[in-house]
């Protein structure tokens, strides 16, 4: 490994354990809340909540606390429309040092809870990882499908939801060719896997994020960042699980292992 590359794989991994122990990071959610179309409360927070018109809404008074963020926040007086967080200009609400985040998934909309002093936060002491090695980082070629295809796969919720995906990737590990559903984001790929080892050497899958393809399909795989899932962090995700042929039939002792805890 270059000293370019072990700094930058050292910074990865700084970056990633500053992100998710953050105030508001993963670990600090403490609750996803399923809003129906009538009006109720969510448990441990003031007012009442219910989803209508693709949006989430609260009915609230001054006195509950309840804060919405940005250039035209301010007391929660009243009923408001909350805009969530797949929209431009999603909307936040904070509640002292709690934040609350309206989400949609699949059509649905849930309230979620990221409180600074939850026990996940307040517990954790690192995430365990592999050694870098650059034998886990290979050339690969995506070949998209001619058309996205919705994959319906298992949620660590125990729901099935569909999950776009936009082609393949190529490659070789060991001498042995492979290949890798891979979804869209943005002008990267993404992928949910799994392996030989999952669920005893590392968490029971993974994510991974390669950089864009050139015109000729052409991008790296290097499983030194596969990364553990939101639902490693906090139980109140809802990540995808691998899609099927998404579970490499070998070991990849590369990229993070598990949630490390005091």
């Amino acid at each position: 490994m270059t000293d370019t590359a072990a700094q930058e794989w050292k910074h990865w991994t700084e970056r990633r354990t500053a992100s998710v122990s953050a105030p508001h990071g993963a670990l600090a959610l403490t609750g996803t809340h399923w809003l129906e179309p009538e009006p109720a409360e969510v448990p441990g927070l003031p007012g009442r909540w219910w989803a209508a018109d693709g949006a989430v809404h609260v009915e609230a008074s001054a006195a509950d606390g309840l804060s919405l963020e940005g250039a035209e926040g301010g007391p929660v007086d009243g009923t408001r429309r909350l805009t969530p967080d797949t929209a431009p200009g999603a909307d936040l609400l904070t509640l002292g040092e709690v934040l609350l985040v309206p989400i949609e998934r699949e059509g649905e909309l849930a309230l979620r809870v990221f409180d600074p002093r939850s026990e996940g936060r307040l517990g954790f002491a690192g995430i365990s990882a592999f050694p870098y090695s650059p034998d886990w980082a290979v050339p690969a070629v995506f070949t998209p499908f001619e058309q996205d295809q919705d994959v319906l796969v298992e949620n660590a919720d125990g729901r099935e939801r569909p999950l776009a995906t936009t082609g393949q990737i190529a490659f070789q590990l060991a001498g042995e060719p492979h290949t890798l559903t891979v979804s869209r984001s943005g002008d990267q790929l993404s992928g949910v896997i799994a392996d030989a080892g999952s669920g005893r050497e590392s968490y029971r899958f993974r994510f991974i994020t390669l950089p864009a393809p050139d015109e000729d399909g052409r991008t790296v795989l290097d499983l030194n960042r596969a990364y553990l899932p939101p639902c490693a962090f906090a139980d109140h995700f809802i990540c995808p699980f691998p899609p099927p042929g998404n579970r490499l039939p070998l070991v990849v002792e590369a990229g993070e292992k598990q949630v490390l805890t005091k």
